[in-house]
């Protein structure tokens, strides 16, 4: 195999095994090859620092995004220039038109903007449409520069004095960092505060501040606890224990509103002359945090309902601990800052406060009691928030935190830190795409004639001329504003099958965001028409969307160079079932399958395998539009390796779409293989 460091995308060729025939010349280096070293590589280096490598699509929170790198070279295999099919060489797709009907978090949409295409995005939930316009659409830096500036200034002149303490050794007042809370319960002998660790700082693989068992006093090595010697009944619990050792009772969980069930423990900000410090929550602490609890229901928030929770696989999780309104979530300080944040936003002209609701609103993963406290773990960065969906799906810390939105430095989750990120350095690297170049010690380089912006149009037919254009479609995509034979590549990322429950998390922003950004979306949608199964053990809501999403692929594509390109990977029958009876309804017959790593090991276990840390990659046509190829059955599904398990996978839909079996034998097939 040549030298993976090559850039060149037609040196490593995988697909077709020995014997089989190649059949007509390909219209597209991807019908034939692929550089699967030269992907598995990039998507090595990404994995863990997407946000790094392509910012600008970051703005806001969406789960399970997959390797910018990834699909770039996808894009570029569908390429037909020589000079231009480089990874590393800009452009080769300007005149054609790129469709991603599953937005998600946008990465086909960005990728393809760089090359020059003219793109179209759809997707029925409002957040990946509103992210995708705000990070597309070319919006100043400056103009964004000083509306942040002037937001959050006003958001210190009316909130300053709730985010204040003072400093335990001098009593100067300055701004909190954050405070932690632990999770109340409660038995006969009355309550207790269970808490992650009572660890808080280590220096050395040492700790040296911690809170006491018995009083919960903040201590520090060196200084004894004032309560030393006192005993009695232990005040401040680890999480494993679940039972009172006095009475034997097991701990309760307060069945009353969400945020009434933590209790303040500590304190943490930084004082110019004695520095980091932690303390327990004096009485003016306590104070402004009973304030802004006693004023919850003064902010009229929640008029309509529109914050109650509704059933979902996801959801459901809420629900199960009686937490009914997505409030309940959020101290009242928190509360506070997101009713103040709406009113200023108004004042705000619409591309500026598109851009500044998006980044309030993805704020609210570090600003909920559903956030982490990272610092008692060894080896972790201590003042480091872990947010709110650190997993694909909602988790209740023990220890929880309070986070400063507010707070002047770029510290873990504040506005400030956010703001740089997500808006600074992304309209940055938008301007100025670059890429991590293997041949050059593995160093950022400038990709030059790129950038990762365009211009909005109201219709699909305007995407005909120009270059850079983008329409976006808020809506199923089973019915496309789209006339037929427009499009040249459909190139997405499908939900797979049941493994995130988008819709359902996504409740949790857009309950927010419908205050945020009033005008011009339709926050309510029907979660039927989703193509994300809700159930593990059935795939009639999956096959019947993903059928009608298919099936308005082919007829937007054109007729005879048309592509449809996507990622898959999944260890259930169902899923597999589902996805190769959604494209046989269509029309669709494989041209070519390839293997890649994908962008994070998922964290469904299959035999012998930790998880699946592949992606197959399927390159679909429309039946009779390419000579079919003669796909051979595989006697068995490899259970033991994530490559060969995707590769089997892969090479077994293309013989049943090719075999044109009935439904039912699809899924028996697929049972018999997997199960």
């Amino acid at each position: 195999m040549p030298d993976s460091k090559n850039e060149h995308l037609l040196t490593v060729h995988d697909g077709l095994s020995a014997g089989e025939p190649a059949g007509a010349a390909p219209q597209y280096p991807i019908d034939a090859q692929f550089n699967t070293a030269l992907a598995d590589e990039l998507a090595r280096l990404e994995t863990y620092n997407k946000h790094h490598y392509r910012p600008n699509t970051y703005l806001h929170k969406w789960w399970a995004r997959r390797c910018g790198s990834t699909f770039r070279l996808i894009l570029k295999h569908l390429v037909t220039e020589p000079d231009q099919q480089g990874y590393y060489a800009a452009g080769g797709l300007t005149g054609r038109i790129v469709l991603d009907p599953m937005v998600g978090g946008g990465t086909t949409l960005h990728e393809a903007i760089r090359l020059g295409a003219n793109v179209i995005g759809a997707d029925i939930d409002p957040v990946p449409i509103v992210q995708a316009r705000a990070t597309l659409r070319a919006v100043p830096l400056a103009d964004l520069e000083d509306a942040f500036q002037d937001f959050v200034s006003r958001l210190h002149s009316a909130l300053g004095d709730l985010y204040n303490t003072s400093c335990p050794h001098c009593a100067v007042e300055l701004p909190l960092r954050y405070v932690l809370y632990g999770l109340r319960r409660s038995c006969a002998c009355g309550p207790v505060t269970l808490v992650d660790s009572r660890e808080l700082r280590y220096k050395q693989g040492e700790p040296v501040i911690w809170l006491c068992a018995y009083c919960g006093e903040v201590c520090a090595a060196g200084i004894p606890c004032p309560c030393v010697g006192a005993g009695g009944r232990e005040r401040v619990q680890l999480k494993d224990v679940r039972r009172c050792s006095t009475c034997g009772e097991s701990y309760r969980e307060e069945q009353q509103p969400f945020y009434t069930r933590y209790e303040p423990l500590v304190v943490v900000g930084r004082c110019p002359q004695h520095g980091l410090f932690y303390k327990a929550p004096a009485a003016a602490d306590l104070l402004r945090i009973a304030k802004s609890d006693e004023e919850r229901n003064l902010l009229n928030l929640d008029i309509d309902n529109s914050f109650r929770v509704v059933n979902g696989p996801k959801a459901n999780d809420l629900i199960s601990r009686s937490i009914k309104n997505y409030q309940e979530l959020f101290t009242g300080r928190q509360l506070r800052f997101l009713a103040e944040a709406e009113n200023l936003l108004s004042r705000f002209p619409a591309p500026i406060r598109l851009n500044l609701a998006l980044l309030v609103s993805t704020a609210l993963e570090f600003n909920s009691l559903l956030c982490g406290y990272k610092g008692p773990r060894r080896g972790e960065r201590s003042g480091a928030i872990r947010h709110a969906f650190s997993y694909h799906a909602y988790t209740f810390p023990y220890t929880a935190v309070e986070n400063n939105m507010l707070y002047p430095d770029k510290a873990s989750g504040t506005l400030q830190k956010l703001f740089h990120d997500r808006i600074r350095r992304a309209r940055k690297w938008a301007a100025a795409p670059r890429e991590r170049n293997l041949s050059a010690g593995k160093k950022f380089i400038p990709i030059s004639g790129e950038r990762d912006s365009g211009t909005e149009v109201e219709t699909a037919g305007e995407l005909r001329q120009g270059e850079r254009r983008f329409f976006l479609y808020r809506g199923s995509a089973t019915d496309l504003p789209i006339e037929d034979g427009l499009v040249d590549f459909v190139v997405t990322d499908p939900p797979y099958f049941d493994s995130v429950q988008y819709n359902d998390l996504a409740s949790f922003f857009r309950v927010w965001l419908r205050k945020l950004l009033p005008a011009g979306e339709e926050w309510d949608y029907d979660p039927a028409g989703s193509a994300v199964d809700p159930h593990a053990n059935g795939a009639g809501q999956y096959t019947q969307v993903l059928s009608g999403i298919f099936a308005e692929c082919r007829r937007v594509l054109r007729a005879e160079q048309g592509r449809l390109v996507f990622t898959f990977h999944h260890w259930n029958p169902l899923g597999w079932a589902a996805l190769t009876i959604a494209l046989q309804r269509a029309g669709f017959r494989l041209v070519n399958r390839y293997v890649v790593q994908s962008e994070n090991p998922v964290s469904v276990h299959i035999a012998n395998v930790s998880s699946l840390k592949h992606d197959a990659i399927l390159v679909l046509a429309p039946a009779g539009a390419v000579e079919t190829r003669k796909w051979d059955r595989p006697e068995a599904i490899d259970k033991t390796d994530s490559y060969a398990f995707n590769h089997t996978c892969a090479t077994m839909l293309g013989w049943m779409l090719a075999a044109a079996h009935a439904e039912e034998t699809i899924h028996s097939h697929w049972r018999k293989l997997l199960v």
